[in-house]
C-alpha cells in the first residue's frame, strides 16, 4: 500500500528526547510516599507514563482520596528541575537523526505532556532547545491529553500539515494510542533507560505501532 510522504516528525519529549523518565518517576514517588501514598516506580510507569500532571492529579484523588494542592506541585516541580539541572541528559544519537531530517528536508516539532516550562528546561539543559524552538507545544494547549490525539492534532495544525503525512516518535503506550486517533504514523522508541525491560515492549507491542527501535540514529530510515 502506498505510503503519504512524510513531511513532519512530532516529537515527544520525555523518554524520547531526554532520557528523564527515571528522574521524574523517582521524584514523584518521592512526593507521593512523602503525602502518604506508598505507590512504586512500576505503578507510576503502568498508570502515569507519557500522560499529563492532570492526570496524575485525577488519579491520585479517584485512587488514593490524596488532593493534590498547588503546595504539593511547587514542591515536586522544583525537587524535578532541580534534579533535571544536575543529571538530565540527552537521548544518546539524537543530534545526528535531527541533521538526517534536516538534510532530508523534513519539518520536526515537540508535543509533550509536559507544562511549558518543564519542556523549556529540558531542552535547554540538554542542548536540544535552538534545534526545536519555537515549534513547541504541550498539553496545556489542547482540552484532552494523551491518549486522545488533540495534542499531535494541533501541532500538526499549527505546523500546516495533514495528519497523513506527519509521523509521530513516542516511548509510551498513551502516546502511541494518541498518535493513531490522530491519524499518524507511530513510531515506538524503546532507547530510553526506562524501556529496556521486557514488560515495556511487551506493553508497547500489543499496541502494534508503524515501528519500534532503540537506536535513535535509526530514526530515519522509519520516517
Amino acid at each position: 500500500m502506498h505510503r503519504p510522504a512524510t513531511q513532519l516528525v512530532i516529537f515527544d519529549c520525555d523518554g524520547v528526547l531526554v532520557d528523564s523518565e527515571p528522574i521524574s518517576v523517582e521524584v514523584l514517588v518521592a512526593a507521593f510516599r512523602k503525602a502518604g501514598v506508598g505507590i512504586d516506580d512500576a505503578y507510576v510507569y503502568e498508570n502515569f507514563l507519557g500522560r499529563s500532571m492532570a492526570t496524575v492529579v485525577e488519579t491520585a484523588k479517584e485512587q488514593f482520596s490524596l488532593s493534590i494542592d498547588e503546595g504539593f506541585l511547587t514542591g515536586m516541580r522544583e525537587d524535578l528541575f532541580q534534579r533535571f539541572r544536575q543529571d538530565l541528559k540527552a537521548i544518546e544519537g539524537l543530534s545526528s537523526a535531527l541533521d538526517a531530517l534536516e538534510a532530508e528536508g523534513i519539518a520536526r516539532c515537540v508535543a509533550s505532556s509536559s507544562n511549558p516550562e518543564r519542556i523549556q528546561l529540558s531542552l535547554s539543559v540538554t542542548g536540544l532547545l535552538h534545534r526545536f524552538e519555537p515549534h513547541i507545544f504541550s498539553a496545556t494547549m489542547v482540552k484532552n491529553g494523551k491518549p486522545a490525539p488533540d495534542l499531535f492534532l494541533h501541532a500538526a495544525a499549527q505546523m500546516g500539515v495533514e495528519p497523513a503525512h506527519c509521523v509521530v516518535v513516542e516511548d509510551s503506550p498513551a502516546g502511541i494510542m494518541a498518535a493513531k486517533a490522530a491519524g499518524m504514523r507511530a513510531l515506538a522508541f524503546c532507547g530510553g533507560s526506562h524501556a529496556v525491560g521486557e514488560r515495556h515492549h511487551q506493553t508497547i507491542d500489543v499496541l502494534s505501532p508503524d515501528a519500534k527501535f532503540d537506536v535513535m540514529t535509526d530514526l530515519l530510515q522509519f520516517v
